[in-house]
């Protein structure tokens, strides 16, 4: 006798129409020097113009320039699909004379989110919690260089145990396809030598089809990522019009994997590991930053030495419900 149907197989349409319902959020960060071309990729990455009301800060103001953090916020609408991205800007970062300690006000950032959420998550109300802790840093390296700089590492050394990195290469068109190889080779010998964790691909199922498969592996090769970014429309030759750069020697193309990693970089960003980035940083990195705050309050020792944390580390709030 055939098993009867009982209806068990709808499941995914009831999650996929209650996730297309509400909808999505996602919260990127970008970092890095001025002048690598971030505000022109987050505008080729997502089609849109979030920096329409910049004003840039004339070359003499930039050195005492500090860093500032600026949120952006934007509502894309695709196939029926809405997603809610906040962009996080970091300007001034590397701009001024003494560099020291530029990223603390990052860190700060960071972790006054995940205590945020914590604050939210320990309430009475937890039905519409609002999730603003950083998915994702985009950081962006310069061509011009040699790898990573001093500066490069300090940043990441100080933020990569709290969101999720993915190192680019700004400006890529400035280097030839074997001196792009090369930076990229020097980089990922860099990181692993200062031991600097990045955003880690997931492992294919042994399900997927062979073109997803070809697709990761080929996302996991390029990185970092070497990117040029464009908006503007032009025609190469007569007929074909296609987005990049027209320089004397040729025309860039962004979308043309054979010019730069811009595809490779948007499909992992949006097609394929948007998801996986936050379940990251909720399953990994909230985690490991809640852990460390409740075994702060928790720590056993002398009354006298028991204080209360600082709130840009840990919320005090939860610290008479601990102790009692």
């Amino acid at each position: 006798m055939d098993k009867e149907y009982v209806g068990f197989a709808a499941l995914p349409n009831q999650l996929h129409r209650k996730s297309v319902k509400k909808g999505f959020d996602f919260t990127l960060m970008v970092a890095g020097e001025s002048g690598l071309g971030k505000s022109t990729l987050i505008n080729s990455l997502f089609l849109t113009n979030l920096y329409e009301d910049r004003q840039l800060p004339a070359a003499s103001a930039r050195l005492t320039q500090t860093l500032t953090i600026e949120r952006r916020g934007v509502e894309i609408e695709e196939g029926g699909i809405k997603v809610k991205l906040t962009l996080v800007d970091t300007p001034g970062f590397g701009d001024s004379v003494d560099c020291s300690d530029c990223w603390l006000p990052v860190v700060h950032f960071i972790e006054e989110q995940f205590e945020q959420y914590l604050r939210d998550e320990s309430g009475l109300n937890r039905k519409n919690i609002q999730d603003s802790r950083v998915h994702c840093c985009l950081y962006f390296i310069s061509p011009f260089g040699r790898g990573l700089r001093p500066l490069d590492v300090a940043f990441l050394r100080a933020v990569h145990e709290k969101v999720n990195i993915i190192p680019v290469i700004g400006k890529a068109d400035a280097l030839m396809p074997k001196e792009a190889q090369a930076l990229k080779q020097k980089i990922r010998d860099q990181l692993k030598e200062e031991e600097i964790n990045i955003y880690q691909f997931p492992d294919c199922d042994s399900d997927e089809d062979e073109d997803f498969k070809r697709q990761d592996a080929e996302m996991k090769e390029s990185i970092p990522f070497a990117v040029v970014g464009s908006c503007e429309v032009v025609r190469d030759g007569e007929t074909r019009p296609v987005r990049g750069r027209r320089y004397s020697w040729g025309t860039v193309e962004v979308e043309n994997p054979h010019h730069c990693d811009f595809l490779n970089l948007r499909r992992m960003l949006v097609q394929t590991h948007l998801q996986d980035l936050k379940e990251v940083t909720h399953d990994l990195l909230y985690e490991g930053y809640r852990a460390r705050c409740l075994q702060s309050l928790t720590r056993p020792g002398p009354r006298a030495s028991r204080r209360a944390p600082r709130r840009s580390r840990c919320p005090c709030f939860l610290w008479p419900r601990l102790r009692s």
